[in-house]
């Protein structure tokens, strides 16, 4: 191992691979802050400029940027409240009210360190845990899946805010959404009043639209409103001494990140807003979630770095993706007839262990970079207000229709904003909302697959044991709110 980690290191210390390293995470910044462009779009636009390059640059390249782009959704996520990528949407809950406050640059070195901690400690536990961690993701079938997906929907009992009714509303309203289209199993169409709706409602022109364009709504309520003067950065922007006392924060979350990111299909998102939920529920503010807390920006950014890191582990161990972006970067491998899987650090060495070298160099570019940058991004809050919205609606708009090159995710991204402006007005939350949009499919779609598995028979849930444990799991997260609420109300009525 030790010796495979210098080969690494020898192979990436050359001048083409250094380059590589550095392009691949100045284009990843840009995918990421770009709404619409998701990672594995990022990678997958990537390849073909790939097809001619040795094998080791290809994949250094790639992996720069699919950390990078995972970093990058977070700066728009805070400096205007639309998220670049889904897993910066609860970056979004706590960032951009804390840019609103004055705090930007903050806001932005709290998410670029945090970031960078959760993807070095992730890099040490994939170099350490790779293989065991990637059979254990195996064993995950559908009723696992729908186990899973049932604990993070039971974290809508803390993500809801004050009111536990207005969380469930929320909730409901994202998993009825999430029906519209063709049936995932049979085909058969669900609530679509043309063509167009057979796709159902796609994600990320759904939550550009709750977030950035309801926000737009806003800023033109308060148009002759002064732009917000950010607070001048010195040095970071903040006391290191806040990390050290935050230090339990970043690494749950880290941890969490790279625990969910080894499960196929899981991701980033599922990462980041677990990890926010937990922040939530440990901290003894809770009331200022969702308000600035800078706790929920180090959760989530740790969180959703840490994943990626996590999805390369059955990546390279098993040759099974852990995400959409790994399942590309198996494709990219294939192309140049490399295959991925137990008998890649035998046959392929310089792969896995430069890759290992360029997670771990490509960290601290990456926070350089972002701490760099901090103060030409802070710029964005100097806006005038009316020009802030027209640019904000520009990139909407470009971002919907980037999704699939056609204007009904456009029209998506429309009705999503104008509903996101009225639920906002009367408080309900869009955590819920995004929850249920990111887990209603995995939810549906594992529950019937495991009931045509098992013939009909419901105690399927109930005899495979990590299925029984994450379901008492969820059953705990979602009562402990009420347990406590119920106390407090008896107390009160002593």
């Amino acid at each position: 191992m030790i010796e495979g980690l210098f080969a690494g290191f020898g192979i990436l210390l050359t001048g083409k691979n250094l380059l590589g390293l550095l392009a691949g995470t100045l284009v990843g910044y840009f995918v990421g802050a770009m709404p619409g462009l998701t990672p594995s779009i990022g990678i997958a636009l990537m390849i073909p400029f790939t097809f001619g390059m040795d094998p080791v640059l290809s994949m250094i390249m790639l992996v720069a940027l699919y950390m990078a782009a995972e970093y990058g959704g977070g700066i728009t996520a805070i400096l205007l409240n639309a998220p670049g990528t889904p897993a910066a949407a609860a970056t979004a809950f706590d960032g951009y009210p804390l840019a609103k406050s004055g705090q930007s640059g903050k806001a932005l070195a709290i998410s670029i360190l945090s970031s960078g901690f959760g993807a070095l400690l992730s890099t040490i536990l994939l170099i350490l845990t790779a293989v065991p961690l990637a059979a254990f993701a195996l064993a995950f079938g559908p009723s696992e899946y729908f186990a899973l997906a049932v604990f993070g929907l039971s974290l809508v009992s803390s993500l809801g805010g004050k009111s536990l009714l207005k969380g469930v509303l929320a909730m409901i309203i994202g998993l009825l959404a999430v029906t519209i289209g063709l049936d995932p199993i049979n085909g058969t169409p669900r609530f679509t009043f043309t063509e167009d709706f057979f796709e159902g409602i796609p994600f990320l022109p759904a939550l550009i639209g709750l977030f950035a364009l309801s926000e737009v709504f806003f800023i033109l309520e308060d148009v002759k409103g002064k732009p917000i003067e950010p607070e001048p950065i010195k040095g970071l922007g903040l006391n290191l001494r806040f990390f050290k006392e935050k230090w339990g924060v970043l690494l749950r979350s880290s941890v969490i990140g790279y625990i969910i990111g080894v499960i196929p299909g899981a991701g980033a998102t599922i990462a980041s807003m677990v990890s926010y939920n937990e922040a939530k529920r440990w901290s003894k503010d809770k009331e200022s979630f969702g308000k600035g807390n800078p706790e929920g920006i180090m959760a989530s950014e740790a969180a959703n770095n840490s994943s990626v890191s996590g999805a390369m582990a059955p990546l390279l161990a098993l040759g099974v993706p852990g995400s959409a972006s790994t399942a590309i970067m198996i494709g990219a491998l294939t192309i140049q007839g490399i295959q991925p899987g137990p008998l890649l650090f035998t046959k392929n060495p310089e792969i896995p262990y430069s890759i290992f070298a360029s997670l771990l160099l490509g960290v601290p570019g990456m926070v350089a970079i972002g701490l760099l940058g901090a103060r030409l991004w802070m710029k964005t809050s100097q806006i005038p207000k009316s020009l802030l919205a027209a640019v904000v609606t520009g990139i909407c708009v470009l971002g919907a229709y980037s999704h699939s090159n056609s204007m009904y995710p456009v029209w998506v991204m429309i009705g999503c904003g104008i509903a996101g402006y009225v639920l906002r007005k009367v408080e309900i939350p869009m955590a819920p909302i995004v929850l249920a949009l990111v887990l209603g499919f995995m939810m549906e779609v594992n529950f019937r697959r495991a009931l045509i598995v098992s013939d009909g028979d419901v105690s399927v849930f109930l005899s495979h044991p990590i299925t029984l444990i994450i379901l008492i799991l969820a059953l705990l997260t979602l009562a402990t709110p009420l347990f406590q609420g119920l106390r407090k109300r008896g107390k009160s009525g002593r």
